[in-house]
């Protein structure tokens, strides 16, 4: 019963992750088409923030395949240890890729705008980004096989 419980809220979880997928690509096109028909949209800014929904869809994406592929590498005698390595990588990469697009984001507004006094958002997000790459570092240090 355990056992049917576990295998369930994986799917579970898999299948919801993989549906806010979709549902942030649809979103994603979605926006794309309504500022292509508003004129006063900045394009760059429009193409980025599609791209950043897309790269969210991503992570989500890699979240569910991780949660499905977590729950069924046990049973099919893979080894969990690299398929969970492999799978933080990927989903650490792809939000770290999602930060600096938001960083970007911002400082391409703040500065159409004329407010550098609020620059200091978009920087503390790289540098929380780049902490968050040296603890990947770290735990791909620590975690390879000798």
């Amino acid at each position: 019963m355990l056992r049917f419980y576990k295998f369930g809220a994986a799917y579970l979880f898999s299948g919801l992750f993989h549906i806010i997928a979709i549902t942030l690509i649809i979103s994603s096109f979605q926006i794309f088409i309504g500022g292509l028909a508003d004129n006063d949209v900045d394009m760059v800014t429009l193409v980025i923030k599609s791209i950043n929904t897309l790269v969210i869809a991503l992570a989500m994406y890699e979240l569910g395949l991780g949660v499905g592929k977590e729950y069924t590498a046990e049973e099919n005698g893979g080894n969990i240890f690299q398929t969970m390595r492999r799978t933080i990588t990927r989903f650490v990469g792809t939000v770290c890729i999602a930060l600096v697009l938001e960083a970007l984001i911002m400082i391409i507004k703040y500065s159409q705008l004329e407010l550098a006094g609020n620059l200091y958002y978009p920087v503390a997000i790289l540098i929380a980004c780049a902490m968050l790459l040296l603890a990947l570092g770290g735990f791909l240090s620590l975690t390879r096989k000798d």
